[in-house]
């Protein structure tokens, strides 16, 4: 649990730091898919839930591509499978 726990930690470092984000929730959904090939490799499913300014004037596309850039390294090995939610400040302050 503590390694999950560790996981989840480092990507949302990773995530505030490369992004200036200034909310980052992530979500460990690895239990969910028990017995799928990604989870037996020991590569989790996140979810996760970004809100930066580096977003402002970016597509939706555009900011994913920036979480999954920020996250290469993690991307294929402690991570299986990430789905993520992009919003700017003034997005998520309006919510």
């Amino acid at each position: 649990m503590a390694t999950e726990l560790d996981r989840r930690g480092r990507i949302e470092h990773k995530l505030q730091e490369r992004l200036e984000a200034t909310h980052v929730e992530v979500i460990d959904e690895s239990h969910l898919h028990a017995g799928h090939a990604g989870a037996a490799g020991g590569g989790g499913h996140f979810r996760a839930l970004v809100v930066s300014p580096r977003f402002e004037g970016l597509s939706m596309l555009a900011a994913q591509r920036l979480v999954y850039e920020a996250l290469s390294e993690e991307m294929g090995g402690e991570i299986h499978a990430l789905s993520v939610r992009t919003l700017t400040p003034e997005r998520w302050g309006s919510r």
